[in-house]
């Protein structure tokens, strides 16, 4: 399949303007990029004219229309999509047929992310479910925050152990005994700082800390 030879890079197309779709949208759009906002309800394209620069209704399974649009053009694609698997599916079909290089999709089940997949889709998201764990994880522990990559490797926020408050990171010695990594430490009221073995660790203090998401997960259950 033939590239487009004109594509826009960093500039994305969001097709589906829904809770995901239209948070993806906003938020690019704070970042500086140029986004081309897809949405086949008027209501939603109402909703969303004032907060975008670019929102159009079409419906987005129907190639000829995105290539009006110039989608093709576009370096990347994200499908917000969710409820109707059929339009999830034959949109990102049509993207891959322009010759988007960089799609991203939105699934609800395992089979609509395998579909998606195979139609075309580099990157599957499953953020009902990503976000699932993440609240699970938030509740029942001692975590801040939690994120975990799909190579089962996790950075969290997190209190330190009592154990390791009022000694060094280096004294504490706290990825050879648990295996995992204190990227920084972020004291209240003080700038982030970078890990270093003379760093101390002081009640009050929270822990941005990496590793495998098991070590990770037992690490933030220390008392």
């Amino acid at each position: 399949m033939a590239r487009p030879k004109n594509q826009i890079p960093n500039n994305v197309v969001v097709v589906g303007l829904g809770r995901f779709g239209g948070a993806v949208a906003e938020s690019l759009t704070r970042l500086g990029h140029e986004v081309l906002a897809i949405e086949e309800s008027l209501t939603l394209v109402q909703s969303w004219s004032d907060r975008l620069t670019h929102v159009v209704q079409a419906d987005s399974s129907d190639i000829e229309a995105l290539r009006q649009l110039g989608v093709a053009d576009f370096q990347h694609a994200v499908v917000g999509i969710g409820s109707d698997i059929e339009a999830s599916v034959l949109t990102v079909l049509a993207l891959s047929e322009l010759g988007v290089p960089d799609i991203w999709a939105k699934a609800v089940t395992a089979n609509h992310g395998k579909i998606l997949e195979r139609t075309g889709a580099h990157h599957v998201v499953y953020p009902e479910v990503a976000m699932g764990k993440r609240v699970a994880h938030l509740v029942t522990g001692k975590m801040i925050d939690f994120i975990e990559f799909d190579d089962d490797f996790a950075i969290v926020k997190t209190r330190p152990p009592r154990e390791a408050v009022g000694k060094t990171l280096g004294e504490s010695q706290l990825r050879s005994r648990f295996g995992v990594t204190v990227v920084g430490v972020k004291r209240p009221r003080e700038d982030f700082t970078y890990a270093k073995p003379d760093t101390l660790v002081v009640e009050g203090d929270l822990l941005i800390v990496a590793g495998q998401t098991q070590k990770v997960e037992r690490f933030a259950a220390l008392p």
